[in-house]
């Protein structure tokens, strides 16, 4: 069954919001993972901490440059991601709505590409 990944994508507000009630929307996001986990289809499931903590590896210019945080023109920032297997795109999506997120917030569904399909060096 091909892999898809649920890429949960934020912006200010919407990481407001679901902070202003951080419990809720764990225990919320618990629940889905026990049904996910129930129907065999998670694979795997992590949060990315705040990206002020990140760096950024800029490949610009003739040497990377590393600079700290986010890019400043960044509107959505990566906040996790749920891989699942599933049947198809479409199941993919219905488990994508599913997911207890913020007003203003997206989950992009793009399917992982298999190892068949990456060209051999």
């Amino acid at each position: 069954m091909p892999k898809y990944m649920l890429i949960m994508r934020g912006t200010d507000e919407s990481n407001a919001a679901m902070m202003a009630s951080i419990e809720e929307s764990m225990a919320a996001t618990r629940r889905l993972i026990e049904e996910m986990l129930k129907d065999g289809v998670l694979l795997a499931a992590e949060g990315l901490d705040d990206p002020r903590r990140g760096v950024v590896v800029d490949f610009g210019g003739a040497a990377p440059v590393v600079t700290d945080g986010p890019y400043g023109e960044t509107k959505e920032l990566f906040g996790g991601y749920f891989l699942l297997d599933v049947a198809s795109q479409s199941e993919a999506v219905e488990w994508a709505k599913r997911v207890p997120a913020a007003r203003g917030s997206k989950i992009e569904v793009r399917r992982v590409a298999g190892d068949d399909e990456v060209p051999e060096v």
